[in-house]
């Protein structure tokens, strides 16, 4: 992965870096889930930092050649926009939707919960 210089990458709370700056991540797990928060060293910054957001948000960012920041937001917002609808379905409707549509939706509501670094429901376990 090629890091994309001088981009600003947000790590939540008002902070904010260069992602050039970025030397270190690790995800902080205690009590919390996979994914929520993450600790962040920044070149020049004694202390590491926790950030609100999950590493792999924060890697999304700082990778060269990703999408324009704007796009990546738009594409967040739209898979927790379609979490929330798949989470509120009756599980009779998600058994029609899986025999007549050949969904699974316990899965891609797995998928996307993966994807956005957040913990699972009560189905998921």
């Amino acid at each position: 992965m090629k890091v994309a210089p001088g981009r600003i990458v947000p790590l939540g709370y008002g902070k904010y870096v260069r992602s050039d700056r970025i030397v270190g991540m690790e995800p902080i797990e205690d009590g919390r889930g996979p994914g929520r928060r993450t600790r962040v060293w920044v070149e020049g910054v004694g202390e590491s930092m926790v950030a609100s957001r999950s590493e792999g948000a924060i890697l999304a960012d700082i990778a060269e050649g990703a999408e324009e920041p704007g796009r990546v937001d738009a594409q967040r917002r739209l898979l927790v926009e379609l979490l929330e609808t798949v989470e509120k379905l009756d599980p009779v409707v998600r058994r029609i939707v899986a025999n007549q549509g050949g969904w699974d939706l316990d899965r891609l509501e797995g998928r996307v919960r993966r994807v956005l670094g957040v913990e699972g429901s009560e189905r998921d376990a």
